[in-house]
């Protein structure tokens, strides 16, 4: 073998060893995970175990968004350095923020759609409690269904007693 074709070998094994960086991490699991890519920004920095060659200890995750543009590859790949990248849009993504005013949006409609369910009900009240205190008020006579399926007529203690509980709910729902 020729000696430049030693050392042509040499330099494409050297280069492929870039292909073999390898991240290591513990995920929340407790479990071991090997990557060749960077683990996701959830995971704490004490739960990376190993880094290729190169990556910085506090350098951020890449994610999808931070990968380059095919034609940036293609312009790396062909003069063997990376060439100079526009910084991107600080990293905001539309359709996430979209999902997220959608989201609040609906929780704002649900909360709202809950509060008017509530007034209604306070106001379904108050009118049967008005109701149940004018017939309390009027004298006549009231009686009711005992448990064991008799009727009983509203003595006066037992009258002044529905109209505590009347008023106590007048109170809480008629404001």
């Amino acid at each position: 073998m020729k000696p430049t074709h030693l050392l042509f070998m040499v330099a494409l094994s050297m280069g492929s060893l870039t292909v073999y960086a390898q991240w290591q991490w513990v995920d929340k699991d407790g479990r071991k995970v090997f990557s060749d890519r960077a683990p996701p920004p959830d995971v704490a920095e004490k739960s990376i175990l190993k880094r290729p060659s190169g990556a910085a200890a506090t350098a951020p995750p890449l994610s999808a968004d931070a990968a380059p543009a095919p034609s940036e590859a293609a312009a790396q790949g062909a003069s063997g350095t990376a060439a100079p990248v526009a910084p991107k849009d600080a990293g905001v993504d539309k359709a996430l923020e979209a999902k997220k005013k959608q989201a609040a949006d609906a929780e704002a409609a649900k909360r709202k759609a809950d509060e008017e369910r509530l007034a209604k009900a306070k106001i379904e009240s108050c009118a049967r409690a008005k109701q149940a205190k004018a017939t309390l008020d009027s004298g006549i006579r009231i009686s009711r269904t005992a448990a064991n399926g008799e009727r009983e007529v509203l003595d006066d203690a037992a009258r002044a007693t529905e109209l505590k509980t009347v008023q106590a709910a007048m109170e809480a729902n008629c404001k």
